[in-house]
């Protein structure tokens, strides 16, 4: 076992010891400013760590996308620290406009995915409705000086005046790192695209709207109909007998003949690209019969799935409705294993979060390193984290009021009755402007991103 197998292994160690336990969150770092003027381009819409978290991605409204690195210090302290900073900023995405169906192309990132490392380079997808863009990101320290050809400010010498030749030399120079647009995949969703999914294999990607998913190969660069495949198709023949639509979509993390995609009818199918070239014809289907006790008017709107993600280990699943988050075990497709409450107190709000229309908020989840604990969002900059082996679960709070290092996070609770302790919130004093969609957990330590509204906040466990 080499060294950085042996990091890794007891970063795993590490991560799982704290799960069996209770963890005690505290406050990292946050990224952004804390102002209370925010511009809707700086308002963050996805976050990813890499496959090792030594960087971190995010993506905002703006089309910009912004890469965090680990400072090599604060991860070789004892214990460890995770501190981030910033790495490289670029323009991703530019608003565009649809001239034949007269439609404006946002420049907000979807989604984030990164690739295996293979180089010294780093690769990752980015996404807005239509566009997917693979972006390569490299280093540069070194500069070549000396031409023959060009002067150092790269004019063009006149051949006239070359007398002599020069051999170049390669200087030293400030780190410089690059982000340069590799591949563009376009024109191939007539929907606004909602997720992709990187492949186990590495080589291909599957990218899904609202009636289709798509299959890329990462290496064809011509824009014809041969550079992806269709291999799920729901568009009804008629429209006006449309009952449901894909709400998100994800390979399996070892088998890439598989990948599964949620609906906004509640259900989850599991697809075998052994079995057919197209998917239509699921393989399994995941589905809670409903609770008849529970049936309302909002019922179907608040059973679409707005997430799914598989476990690390390929074992699980876990998806995220309006109001719970669920965990399937593939091997069984009648119920969810386990089911976990977000904001059940919510269930008294519905009619108003319908006014407002924050029932129709998509909230992501996300696994563990090593798939015992769960974490997604709420209201008020709250996000849960669910310990599978315990069954505790803990509300924290993503708040200024915390943006002190190291300090330790106080769980929330929140108050339905008349009465309410000190340490408690009312339901009706909840925020519904600030909300957590997007959340990201380190793939081997208790490291947590969180993105409320236009801030980062990272937080750690204090062992």
């Amino acid at each position: 076992m080499d060294c950085g197998e042996a990091s890794s292994r007891n970063s795993l160690l590490t991560l799982e010891r704290a799960c069996n336990g209770d963890i005690q969150w505290s406050f990292s770092q946050v990224k952004g400013t804390l102002e209370d003027d925010v511009t809707e381009a700086d308002i963050i819409s996805c976050v990813e760590f890499n496959h090792d978290g030594d960087l971190l991605a995010t993506g905002d409204k703006g089309g910009r996308v912004v890469i965090f690195q680990r400072d090599p210090l604060s991860k070789a302290l004892i214990p460890r620290r995770g501190e981030y900073n910033v790495y490289s900023t670029f323009q991703s995405h530019e608003p565009e406009f649809d001239y034949l169906k007269s439609l404006e192309i946002e420049e907000k990132i979807n989604k984030i995915r990164w690739l295996k490392r293979k180089n010294p380079a780093h690769f990752l997808l980015s996404t807005n409705d239509k566009t997917i863009k693979l972006w390569k990101v490299s280093e540069r320290d070194k500069r070549v000086e000396g031409y023959n050809t060009k002067e150092e400010n790269g004019a063009i010498r006149d051949p006239a005046c070359i007398t002599a030749l020069r051999v170049p030399t390669i200087k030293p120079m400030e780190l410089m790192v690059e982000a340069s647009p590799r591949r563009i995949f376009a024109n191939a969703h007539t929907y606004h695209i909602n997720s992709i999914s990187v492949n186990s294999d590495q080589e291909t990607y599957l990218s899904a709207d609202d009636l289709r998913i798509n299959l890329w190969h990462l290496e064809i660069t011509d824009q014809s109909f041969t550079s992806c495949t269709d291999i799920v198709d729901i568009k009804p023949t008629n429209m006006e007998e449309l009952t449901e639509v894909i709400t998100a979509a994800e390979f399996h993390p070892v088998e890439c003949n598989l990948l599964v995609y949620s609906s906004s009818k509640g259900t989850i199918r599991l697809c075998d690209m052994r079995s057919a070239a197209l998917c239509d014809r699921h393989s399994k289907l995941f589905e809670e019969p409903e609770d008849p006790t529970n049936r309302s008017f909002f019922s179907e709107i608040i059973s679409s799935i707005s997430d799914v993600k598989l476990s690390n280990s390929g074992r699980y699943m876990i998806s995220r409705d309006y109001l719970s988050v669920k965990v399937w075990d593939l091997h069984m497709e009648t119920k969810p294993i386990e089911s976990y409450p977000v904001h059940e107190y919510l269930r008294s709000k519905l009619c108003s979060l319908y006014e407002n229309d924050c029932i129709f908020d998509k909230f992501e989840c996300c696994w563990s390193g090593n798939d015992s604990a769960i974490m997604t969002g709420s209201y008020n900059n709250f996000f849960r984290v669910f310990d599978r082996s315990t069954k505790r679960d803990v509300t924290l709070e993503a708040s200024r009021d915390v943006a002190k290092p190291k300090t330790l996070l106080k769980p929330r609770k929140v108050c339905t009755g008349g009465k309410r302790k000190k340490d408690e919130i009312s339901v009706d004093c909840l925020d519904f402007n600030k909300k957590i969609l997007h959340t990201a957990w380190h793939p081997t330590e208790n490291i947590v991103a969180v993105a409320a509204t236009n801030n980062l906040f990272l937080f750690q466990d204090k062992l």
